[in-house]
């Protein structure tokens, strides 16, 4: 009787713990980036009966069980599309990184990020997402535009802040080119314009005036040019240069000596190309066309986070460029993790120290897809948890029927001996 008592005492705790654990997973079925529990169990020692069939595997005596461990449900929880491009999902192995105000860094599957007032990436509770800066930042001035950032080493992830104001800087032009065909008509005389940036970021224009030289000299066709920088507004003359183009009799550039212009302070490499290859001087009907490098400077319209876990700052000129990447952890034993809160979780001595995949040649990388605009789904299964939950309660309601009976039976026997 006595056994019988601490066997449904067992088992009622045992099964407390595991509706507890269920419970708290159907709590969380809603919860972004929830990783559940299963609860396992084990008997506890065991005594042989003493029967004549020996052979026997039920010729023992259970003495209750125990919940031996909980483990984390390690599948894919189902990837939901949002409409928020800092959201991530991950698509296989992998945690991201946040930390607290102390430093302390835990991870989490949960990918609903967003920048706070300060430009933080943040989770919502306010714990500062951890990656690669990419150092091109100077400031409140991109210093390079770059594609990509490689991830540093796992000792050297930091905090992502990035500055409110951010400028992309002016490129002066450096090269104009020109291609197509002057008209030859008699008298004709062809204006070409394109726009150049200088180096205080204005806007010029560069103009090449093209005449028919008199007289001409054949074969071939001679033109004189007149080349000039003026401010937008035509206002402001920079530049004026003087040359002359010789064409062979098919048309194609045979000399030039129009060379460099001055725009306001920036030396521009004017090319009208070779033979055919630029400007030529027949009848083709080909209109010239012009193409100047350099580039005005850009405010900042804001950051974005792409599938390669890129922040990705965008300009008002167009231009974009990364300037961090968020870091994606691994562990030898994900098992090992300790839950800290629904979502988040701390390294332990049996998960080991976070980690990064590496490629072929040595590179830290994500080792898994990311997925933007999209969030990872409690992994737990509804409708088996709540199947869990009922047998759960059924065996608690067993064992307390056992210690009740067991209580009975010893009060009988109190009773008798009375």
């Amino acid at each position: 009787m006595t056994q019988a008592y601490y066997t449904g005492l067992t088992g009622i705790q045992s099964t407390q713990t595991a509706i507890d654990v269920t419970s708290d997973n159907i709590a969380n079925v809603s919860t972004t980036g929830f990783r559940g529990n299963n609860v396992e169990f084990s008997s506890l020692f065991e005594d042989a009966m003493n029967t004549v069939d020996k052979s026997s595997m039920n010729n023992t005596v259970g003495k209750g069980a125990v919940v031996s461990s909980t483990q984390m449900i390690q599948t894919q929880g189902a990837i939901q599309q949002t409409q928020t491009n800092t959201d991530l999902a991950i698509n296989g192995d992998g945690w991201f990184g946040v930390q607290d105000a102390n430093n302390n860094t835990l991870y989490t599957r949960a990918g609903d990020f967003s920048f706070d007032k300060n430009s933080d990436l943040v989770t919502p509770d306010g714990m500062y997402v951890v990656g690669t800066m990419a150092g091109n930042i100077d400031g409140t001035t991109l210093t390079n535009s770059v594609t990509t950032t490689q991830l540093g080493t796992t000792s050297t992830q930091e905090k992502l802040s990035f500055p409110n104001t951010l400028v992309y800087p002016s490129i002066p032009t450096q090269n104009s080119s020109f291609k197509g065909s002057l008209d030859v008509e008699d008298g004709a005389s062809n204006t070409f314009v394109t726009s150049v940036i200088d180096s205080q970021n204005n806007q010029n224009d560069l103009t090449l005036k093209f005449t028919k030289s008199d007289p001409q000299v054949l074969p071939g066709m001679q033109w004189d040019i007149v080349a000039t920088t003026t401010s937008e507004d035509g206002l402001t003359t920079y530049d004026t240069k003087n040359a002359k183009a010789s064409f062979d009799e098919k048309g194609g550039l045979i000399a030039n000596d129009l060379t460099t212009i001055d725009n306001n302070g920036s030396p521009i490499t004017i090319n009208l190309g070779t033979k055919f290859d630029g400007i030529i001087s027949n009848s083709s009907p080909n209109p010239v066309i012009s193409e100047s490098d350099g580039m005005r400077a850009g405010d900042l319209v804001g950051y974005d986070i792409n599938s390669n876990a890129e922040v990705i700052a965008s300009f008002t000129n167009g231009q974009q460029s990364s300037v961090g990447k968020i870091a994606l952890f691994h562990f030898q034993n994900d098992q090992g993790l300790e839950r800290v809160s629904n979502s988040k979780f701390s390294t332990s001595s049996n998960s080991g120290d976070a980690m990064f995949m590496q490629d072929a040649n040595g590179k830290d990388i994500l080792g898994t897809d990311i997925l933007s605009s999209a969030l990872e789904s409690s992994n737990v299964d509804l409708n088996k948890s709540l199947t869990e939950l009922i047998v759960f309660q059924r065996s608690f309601d067993s064992n307390s029927k056992v210690m009740s009976t067991a209580d009975d039976m010893m009060q009988k026997a109190l009773d008798m001996d009375a």
